[in-house]
């Protein structure tokens, strides 16, 4: 693949220093004020793998050695330490849930590429194998839909029923939750919300049981009927969220969203093969640049970062981890999958 496709990458390496990659910035210089995250790292650990994945570059492998080289640091037990002052010194003993259902995405995702160097499959594997118990701590539903994702990917040693049983957990909220007219997990959807119907999607991947296929297809559904105005992408804002029988919060709208929910698009693409999903999965990344209710672009041209939310007024100025993260896992996601799509269109139309 081409470097010229590929995102700037610029702002990865200003916010990425010999620790890992710190959490905020003030509009594009890094914050050391605010220190670091683990949450940050292990979505960064997953975008380092994607950017070398597609070069082969050294410096990508080296960004990946970094940020796995943090989740091991963070490890504590069973579990992940989160939040890191600028002195390297962890402000708590044990991070959210949702900390750790992020860890165990990344560390699965890193296992399942073949790609990456054996050095850095393997200690990723170590890790998940020290780290797995802490799934039977989970409550909270989107930490649990987090750790499926990850358990997918790596498959090691009773992987599969930590699935069954985290993914009966949330489909067993859905049930209890969804009507007719709301087809959702909670009676308000708030944060990182496509990470709940891919989930299902994924829990259907791994045990075969349709129904999680069916939860993860009407939640998603539904999820994109709420988000979408049109063919413009319309995150439920941060600034109320969408309690049922009101309406949704339209801003602030968070980066995270889009690329979550292109996520789960792609992932319903893959198993019902409508292309409306693959549409929808590209109106999540025209979002970013401008194909959005504001009509302005998140991303910074000079810096390659990307700003941290779309305002009722201009957007939100600052350039922090989660948000460049977010951009670029969804862009080389997009560059994979259509490379992908460009392979199998060929090939049917050699069979033809």
């Amino acid at each position: 693949m081409k470097d010229l496709r590929l995102p700037n990458d610029a702002y990865i390496f200003r916010m990425t220093d010999d620790t890992g990659m710190l959490q905020h910035a003030r509009r594009s210089i890094p914050d050391p004020c605010k220190g670091y995250t683990t949450d940050d790292n292990a979505r960064a650990l997953i975008m380092a793998s994607l950017l070398f994945e597609l070069t082969r570059k050294q410096k990508y492998q080296d960004l990946a050695a970094r940020y796995l080289g943090f989740l091991l640091y963070a490890q504590n037990g069973a579990w992940f330490r989160n939040f890191m002052d600028y002195d390297r010194r962890f402000s708590e003993e044990k991070g959210s849930e949702d900390c750790f259902g992020r860890c165990m995405w990344a560390l699965g995702f890193v296992t399942s590429r073949a790609d990456l160097p054996e050095e850095i499959r393997c200690v990723a594997d170590d890790l998940l194998g020290q780290t797995v118990p802490g799934c039977g701590e989970l409550t909270y539903l989107r930490a649990k839909a987090y750790t499926i994702i990850g358990l997918n990917y790596w498959k090691g040693t009773g992987s599969r029923e930590r699935v069954i049983r985290l993914a009966a957990e949330i489909g067993d909220a859905y049930e209890h939750c969804a009507t007719t007219d709301w087809k959702w997990f909670e009676d308000e959807i708030t944060y990182c919300n496509a990470i709940l119907p891919w989930s299902m999607l994924v829990a259907y991947e791994t045990t075969g049981k349709k129904r999680y296929r069916e939860i993860g297809l009407e939640s998603l559904e539904f999820l994109l009927d709420t988000t979408f105005a049109g063919d413009l992408f319309h995150p439920v804002g941060c600034k109320g969220w969408f309690v049922k029988g009101q309406k949704p919060a339209e801003y602030d709208q968070q980066p995270v969203e889009a690329c979550e929910t292109l996520l789960a698009c792609l992932k319903a693409h893959k198993l019902t093969g409508e292309s409306r999903y693959r549409d929808r999965a590209k109106q999540c990344l025209d979002w970013y640049t401008g194909q959005n209710i504001r009509k302005v672009s998140l991303i910074d041209p000079e810096t390659g970062g990307c700003r941290d939310g779309l305002t009722a007024g201009n957007p939100n100025p600052n350039e922090g981890a989660e948000s460049l993260v977010s951009w670029m896992i969804a862009s080389l996601v997009w560059l994979i999958d259509s490379e992908k799509e460009t392979s199998v269109n060929a090939v049917n139309e050699r069979n033809t």
